[in-house]
């Protein structure tokens, strides 16, 4: 992850605190959405560090339609946010709406958040278009002695877009999770291994890998594990990722052997060609 900069450290140690006071209130009170948008925006300016009139902009026009809020840095479009009530609780059709902007602007990056709870997603501008969620955080629920939360909190920062942060952040959480572990423990090499660590406690143990196998589909892995699309994603690019480094092993392997037989067929200028009792045999 990236390096959180002191004066971001700094600006959270000064504002998180106030902004989760204005939060509580504005909770108890449930107040309306263009209240909300008021809030997400000083959210925007006090945590994350954007200028108030020259980088946050509301009601950004797309297609016909208005998002709540948008960043840019330059002029140039960075995310996208769609804020709701803080009373109301973020759902599917929210997410749709969401999504919908992005995909119309070509947004990569677009925010859902009820000012309490935040939604961070990155657009697949595929057939169909599709998103990676990112991560979520409660602003209520942040910890400033917490790393975790903290590198959250960074990649909405101006300082972190600088720094590709959330696109970093972005790749680590689309590899490590539950999805590609439950992929990478049914691997081949982690079932030898679950072998050669029941041999270590009983020799006489046989254990086949089916047997592993099913242990681990039936009464360790959680089903959505198993049967959800997102494991069915992970399984299919981590069987590419290791067809493909099985072939450039391969590969190698035969570089490094036309190699050999290279330096054998034609010795540098001066020497003698010396063959050994292995190939004289």
């Amino acid at each position: 992850m990236a390096a959180i900069p002191v004066k971001v450290l700094d600006r959270f140690k000064e504002n998180l605190n106030k902004i989760q006071k204005v939060i509580e209130q504005a909770k108890n009170r449930d107040i309306n959405e263009a209240d909300t948008v008021v809030i997400v925006s000083d959210v925007l300016s006090l945590l994350f560090g954007y200028d108030k009139y020259t980088e946050i902009t509301r009601e950004y026009a797309i297609k016909g339609q208005y998002c709540d809020l948008a960043v840019k840095i330059d002029e140039k479009l960075k995310f996208l946010i769609e804020v709701k009530a803080i009373g109301i609780t973020l759902s599917e059709k929210h997410y749709q709406q969401a999504l919908t902007y992005g995909a119309n602007n070509g947004t990569e990056w677009i925010i859902l958040t009820n000012g309490l709870v935040w939604n961070i997603y990155k657009v697949r501008f595929e057939q169909p278009i599709k998103t990676d969620f990112v991560c979520e955080f409660n602003l209520l629920e942040i910890k400033q002695k917490n790393q975790s939360d903290l590198d959250k909190l960074f990649i909405l920062c101006k300082e972190g877009l600088k720094k590709n942060a959330i696109d970093e952040f972005s790749q680590h959480r689309k590899i490590v999770n539950k999805y590609f572990l439950s992929t990478i423990l049914r691997s081949d090499s982690v079932i030898d291994a679950i072998k050669r660590e029941f041999r270590k406690i009983d020799l006489q143990i046989k254990i086949e890998d089916d047997e592993i196998l099913g242990l681990l589909n039936n009464d360790v892995l959680k089903r959505e594990l198993l049967d959800s699309l997102d494991t069915i994603e992970a399984n299919d690019k981590y069987t590419k990722i290791v067809k493909k480094l099985e072939k450039k092993k391969i590969k190698d392997k035969e570089s490094s052997v036309k190699y050999q037989a290279e330096k054998i067929i034609s010795p540098s200028e001066g020497s003698e060609i010396k063959i050994s009792e292995d190939i004289k045999e």
